[in-house]
């Protein structure tokens, strides 16, 4: 079921230890997890040269394409996500490869909408457009991007308030788990989300596992030695999201029914999904 990877930081940063060279870069989960599975159904990074989002996808896997290595060892952003995919829903295909992008927006996701068939017409009905792939993920995605207005925000702007992205993703979580449960009564959804504009990231953790570690006014990569950040010095602060522990730096898991929100500073808050379902 797919490795996430989400990256936030105050200076433009080089990710590719992170992405290959690491004790447990995406690129080696991509050929086995912790989990002893493998990630082989395609791989994209997302990133933002500019103020909108540029994706990079294949479908090829990650451990064996040269492209991942590549893309990894040219990225360079404030914020990154990436994703290497265990097809669920829907075929090997370049449409079905997160992240998927929209103008600013980019979403990832770890995971399966229960019954999403039972679910597509209604979520269709108010998704901001028709996706281009036969994912669960990208129907989640364009649903999300539907209900934006809603909580103040713009599928063509970034967000304003990092607070309003997290009650959109809270609430999202929660209307989609409710709906797969009255739909199905197979295993329940699993709906770990990436969801960014360039300045924020927001992060959901709901039936899979998840991760973040903080560096604050560290400069050399513990992977390789050398500074991925040269402008950065001691005012540098990054927050890092993955589905597993990546290096030998000190990780926390995420609790279940949580949602981490990282402003434009690198500011994590955590928030509990389970008061807003009492």
């Amino acid at each position: 079921m797919c490795r996430l990877y989400g990256f936030s930081a105050t200076h433009p940063t080089r990710l590719e230890c992170s992405l290959v060279e690491a004790q447990n870069a995406l690129q080696v989960q991509s050929d086995r997890d912790g989990r002893g599975r493998r990630n082989a159904d395609g791989w994209g990074i997302a990133r933002w040269p500019s103020h909108e989002a540029e994706v990079v996808r294949s479908t090829q896997s990650a451990f064996a394409d040269a492209g991942f290595a590549e893309t990894a060892a040219t990225t360079r952003s404030h914020i990154t996500l990436a994703h290497v995919r265990a097809a669920t829903v829907g075929d090997v295909k370049p449409d079905n490869v997160h992240p998927f992008r929209n103008g600013p927006w980019a979403f990832a996701h770890n995971g399966t909408l229960t019954d999403h068939a039972a679910l597509a017409p209604e979520m269709l009905n108010g998704a901001y457009r028709e996706p281009a792939g036969t994912t669960d993920s990208e129907l989640i995605f364009q649903w999300l991007l539907g209900r934006m207005p809603g909580y103040g925000l713009n599928p063509e702007q970034p967000a304003g308030d990092v607070n309003q992205l997290a009650e959109l993703l809270k609430q999202g979580v929660l209307d989609l788990v409710r709906a797969s449960l009255a739909h199905s009564e197979s295993p329940p959804a699993r709906l770990n989300f990436l969801l960014s504009d360039g300045v924020n990231l927001v992060a959901s953790r709901w039936g899979n596992s998840l991760y973040w570690t903080e560096r604050h006014g560290v400069r050399d990569c513990s992977v390789c030695g050398t500074d991925h950040c040269p402008e950065g010095g001691g005012s540098y602060r990054a927050i890092v999201i993955a589905s597993e522990p990546i290096t030998s730096e000190r990780w926390t898991e995420v609790e279940e029914g949580s949602v981490l929100a990282v402003d434009g500073k690198a500011k994590l808050t955590v928030s509990d999904l389970f008061p807003m379902a009492a």
